[in-house]
């Protein structure tokens, strides 16, 4: 719809409005409803893969090149941020849920950070799969800052480009 809409071809401007109003709704909710099966992870990959074709100049290059050059994130690196951040706030108590419903919080010193989560076993299938546990407790502890919200979003912004999720 948006090359349909949009007179210019301007990659700029049409960026922008993909990420105005496209990856709002690909993004909404993701913390409590992100894919985990592999084909529903690259249908909604899809949208942005096929948009980012569709612009001029870039169908030559991979997907991962115009990426880069569009300065867009994939949009699972985007699930996986806002899921560390909603963990973030769960566990330093800057929203309101009960934690122990969903994981278990230790503050051992043995190996990498001192915030780990474990999962807690559960019979529901949702409940089991919400958020990101592994990939909270690889956050290296070299890296990431957990004083505030803003330092620990930053070096999450930092760690996603270099550390294999």
């Amino acid at each position: 719809m948006i090359h349909r809409c949009f007179l210019s071809q301007n990659a700029c401007l049409l960026v922008r409005a993909f990420t105005t109003y496209v990856r709002p709704l690909l993004e909404y909710n993701s913390a409590t409803w992100s894919p985990s099966l592999k084909r529903d992870i690259q249908h909604i990959e899809q949208v942005q893969r096929r948009f980012t074709k569709r612009l001029r100049g870039f169908h030559d290059y991979s997907y991962a090149e115009r990426l880069q050059l569009l300065n867009l994130d994939l949009l699972e690196m985007c699930r996986l941020k806002f899921d560390l951040i909603l963990c973030y706030k769960i566990i330093f108590g800057i929203v309101r849920v009960n934690r122990d419903e969903f994981f278990e919080f230790t503050l051992s010193q043995t190996r990498g950070h001192p915030s780990k989560l474990y999962k807690r076993f559960t019979s529901c299938s949702v409940r089991s799969s919400f958020l990101v546990k592994e990939s909270w407790n690889r956050l290296p502890v070299d890296t990431v800052d957990f004083s505030s919200l803003a330092k620990c979003n930053r070096s999450i912004d930092t760690v996603k480009t270099s550390f294999c999720w």
